[in-house]
């Protein structure tokens, strides 16, 4: 078998861990630098973290077998560049797997470590189908995008599942932070959850800090005042201190100048709400008033919302009216012709999928449970999102985005995978690959 030097350039890291995984090797061939016959009797675990690249390998050197772990890196002079030989982690190195050999290696010992080469271990044919997949170069929206029409249903349904685990995942990150900021009160971390997500992108971070900057007690005091609650909400996010005549804006103002003083808020941190390519539903004002009407109605969402088991009866909890003030107007400065603010079913299926289920999701595992299966039945009533990249892979293959989950998970393929050329850590990438013959 030959090997063309121009592999190379455009060969990376993470390929060699997939020829190394799914041993795509010419066996018959496969010796040391030394020229001692190699068997791989178990080619380990892969390892996505620090250390070397894959645990509890099993091979046959020689008359030899070792068990330890493998490294793998482009060229053997890497393991210098990255200073493997003074890190104690790679102590337990029995073989080092390189695409070129250019030099000796040794441990930390001082003994030699054993290397393959393996660019004539590789058919051209299988590099070639991973450079055809790989390097894009900007001609296609996802690299796959010819082929993910024809991946099998089952296969596809699994790996969305999986995609969307990994969401939520991600999404829980910032839940479990905040838990452990807040001791452990659930009704609190919904608070700045929910107060997040009705920001959406464009105001999330802020109605967070908004959030962050009202302690959950004063929150639980003021549960029966509606006028109360929206003042909070409405001053500390700024919205309260330019100069208006409106009878309205000047009875949440006193409000909350009073209730300042009472529960000694302070705003500082709280980052400014923006307006920027908003829709007028949108509009901070009318967010947070609707945030405060959720809280009115409701002596305690998360039990409520924890104890729900169905998508269809979220949205009665969730459905919540704005005053007469807000039927209106936009802003405390402008009025319209009266129109109904209630929460549309769009705006609640966010919700849903971005405050309630991951919330869910952390409670229980919280609990100790990790099937999940309440929060995947409740996701999958749930109406995909309507967006871009959604629209993009529809068009690829209809009817994919058929709920949330599914639109979920499609978006989690497009950020962390297709966005970052990761198909080697693809299921979809990893098994058009494998459609290449094997030795």
């Amino acid at each position: 078998m030959t090997w063309n030097i121009s592999y190379f350039y455009f060969m990376r890291e993470d390929y060699l861990h997939y020829l190394w995984r799914y041993q795509k090797l010419d066996h018959q061939e496969m010796r040391t630098a030394d020229g001692l016959p190699v068997k791989v009797i178990s080619p380990g675990a892969h390892n996505l973290l620090s250390g070397p690249d894959f645990f509890n390998s099993r091979v046959l050197i020689g008359d030899q077998e070792w068990a330890g772990n493998v490294e793998i890196h482009l060229r053997s002079s890497d393991w210098y560049m990255h200073s493997h030989e003074s890190d104690p982690a790679y102590d337990n190195v029995i073989l080092h797997v390189v695409w070129v050999h250019d030099v000796e290696v040794f441990r930390k010992d001082n003994t030699s470590l054993p290397v393959v080469e393996i660019c004539h271990l590789v058919a051209p044919e299988t590099v070639n189908s991973y450079e055809d997949l790989c390097s894009n170069n900007g001609n296609r929206w996802i690299n796959c995008q010819n082929d993910f029409g024809e991946v099998d249903d089952f296969f596809l349904n699994n790996w969305l599942e999986r995609l969307y685990v990994e969401r939520l995942e991600k999404k829980s990150l910032l839940i479990n932070h905040i838990f452990e900021n807040l001791a452990g009160d659930w009704e609190a971390v919904l608070f700045k959850m929910l107060a997040k997500n009705f920001g959406l992108n464009i105001n999330g971070d802020a109605f967070l800090s908004v959030a962050a900057s009202i302690p959950f007690s004063v929150v639980r005091k003021l549960r029966g005042n509606r006028l109360q609650l929206e003042a909070i909400f409405q001053g500390q996010a700024g919205l309260l201190s330019g100069d208006c005549e409106e009878p309205y804006f000047l009875s949440l103002k006193e409000e909350y100048n009073y209730l300042r003083k009472k529960f000694r808020l302070n705003a500082q941190g709280v980052l400014p709400v923006k307006y920027f390519r908003l829709r007028p539903d949108n509009f901070p004002e009318v967010r947070l008033a609707q945030l405060a009407g959720i809280y009115n109605k409701h002596a305690s969402l998360f039990n409520v919302l924890i104890n729900c088991a169905q998508a269809k009866d979220l949205y009665k909890i969730l459905e919540v009216e704005v005053n007469d003030f807000w039927k209106t107007h936009y802003t405390f400065y402008k009025s319209h012709s009266p129109k109904r603010k209630a929460l549309s079913t769009n705006f609640m299926d966010l919700l849903i999928i971005n405050t309630v289920v991951p919330l869910k999701f952390c409670y229980a595992r919280s609990k100790g449970k990790e099937e999940g299966w309440e929060e995947f039945s409740m996701i999958e009533a749930v109406a995909p999102e309507e967006n871009q990249v959604i629209k993009k892979f529809s068009s690829l293959r209809p009817q994919v985005a058929v709920n949330a989950l599914r639109s979920q998970a499609l978006l989690q393929l497009k950020n962390e995978y297709c966005d970052k050329n990761a198909c080697l850590n693809c299921a979809i990438g990893v098994k058009l690959l494998q459609r290449e013959p094997q030795f």
